[in-house]
């Protein structure tokens, strides 16, 4: 691997913002919260997504957890950033995470995976200083509103395109793992597409759709809110279609029905229907958010924390939602330690509304922590231990790796 720390850093020849302590001229005695990072490590986990895990090594000998967004790239980034967090008080969370996002502007830190390599940093830092001052996580964001955190869970039938199969899987899940939260995709062959590339839906095709709302909504009746998601497949008038077409159903949400760019598009959609309309993962730090919120785009915004920047920056953004009156319901395909820090801001906005869940069919999800019984009856509990009071199991992450890739140290 190429050694980042060598690397020449254009910007710091001449940015006037460069935040690290000694420009900032920290220099004051903290007495035992004076602490140093010492090391940043990343090791990516083989689930049902290539989750990346990031350690934050600190001479105290607390170590902090935290995941960047799934995907290749981001430990690269976070191995060119280490040197600019190395030897910086760990307590310091806001300015070390503006501090990165000013040192990697030349690089992308608008958006995208610096962001993301970020988040990773970011969350880890917030484990790290909840156990040095022993206290929660989200008591650093805030508090607390509730002790546990609703769940809806990310669902896949074993035949998407039938509404059938999808209305069997909602039965089970609501009845069998006791979810009363649930969501499906709508983005699936119906058999009578035309031309994928041009984002257009047919009426046969937006039948197809109605009749999986439909046999999903009828099946699970009162006992479960049920989301639908489109991945951002659709053209504006295919997506107001499918919006008014299943307005007579109690939909909990339609999910990203066009494309992520043009947010006045989306502003469009969302005000020509009644069927509530979420947005948010593909969108970035609480600038990106504020274009979906301010103009009342977006009935419920949903942003993926280790995606968006990390814990401070998701409480940032419900902040502004809550200004609006919008729900946060954020999105969430992360290991247990990307599930348990989305958790503790849950915990901490008045105005979430549920977390994602991916991986109930991934039999190990919860072997790579000591901890049991994250997620229990559709709810997760969260821990009043420091940080995000998760141990990582390092024996199941190094069965789990992704081949070729190294273990983090201990910590």
């Amino acid at each position: 691997m190429v050694d980042h720390a060598s690397l020449r850093d254009p910007n710091a020849e001449y940015t006037m913002r460069d935040l690290s302590a000694p420009t900032m001229g920290l220099t004051a005695d903290r007495g035992p919260r004076d602490v140093e990072i010492t090391d940043v490590q990343t090791t990516m986990v083989d689930g049902n997504y290539p989750w990346i895990l990031v350690r934050v090594y600190t001479d105290a000998g607390v170590v902090g957890t935290g995941e960047s967004y799934w995907g290749g790239g981001e430990t690269e980034i976070i191995d060119r950033m280490k040197p600019f967090v190395v030897g910086e008080n760990p307590l310091d969370i806001d300015r070390l995470y503006e501090h990165l996002v000013q040192k990697m502007s030349g690089e992308g830190s608008i958006a995208g995976k610096v962001i993301s390599a970020i988040s990773g940093i970011e969350i880890a830092l917030h484990d790290v200083a909840g156990k040095i001052l022993d206290v929660p996580a989200y008591q650093l964001v805030g508090g607390k509103y509730r002790d546990e955190v609703r769940v809806y869970c990310d669902c896949h039938a074993g035949d998407e395109s039938e509404p059938a199969s999808n209305a069997a899987e909602a039965e089970r899940v609501v009845s069998e793992l006791g979810y009363d939260a649930i969501k499906f995709d709508l983005d699936v062959p119906s058999g009578h597409e035309k031309d994928r590339a041009n984002r257009h839906l047919r009426g046969p095709e937006v039948e197809h759709k109605v009749d999986i709302v439909r046999e999903v909504c009828e099946t699970v009746g009162d006992r479960a809110d049920v989301a639908f998601d489109c991945h951002w497949a659709f053209t504006a008038n295919s997506a107001q279609r499918l919006a008014e077409a299943i307005e007579p159903y109690d939909v909990w949400w339609l999910e990203d029905p066009v494309p992520p760019e043009n947010h006045e598009v989306q502003e469009t959609v969302t005000k020509s229907t009644s069927t509530p309309i979420a947005v948010g993962e593909n969108v970035y730090r609480k600038f990106g958010q504020r274009t979906l919120i301010e103009p009342q785009a977006v009935d419920i915004v949903a942003p993926d924390l280790p995606r968006v920047g990390g814990m401070r920056e998701t409480r940032k953004i419900a902040d502004l939602a809550d200004m609006y009156y919008v729900p946060v319901a954020m999105h969430n395909v992360s290991s247990p330690i990307g599930t348990m820090a989305s958790a503790h801001v849950a915990a901490a906005i008045p105005n979430s509304l549920a977390l994602e869940f991916h991986s109930y069919q991934l039999g190990w999800w919860e072997d790579l922590v000591e901890e049991d019984d994250l997620i229990e009856g559709g709810r997760m509990a969260v821990p009043e231990k420091p940080g995000l009071g998760l141990t990582l199991d390092l024996d199941a992450v190094s069965e789990h790796m992704v081949e070729g890739e190294t273990l983090f140290d201990e910590a």
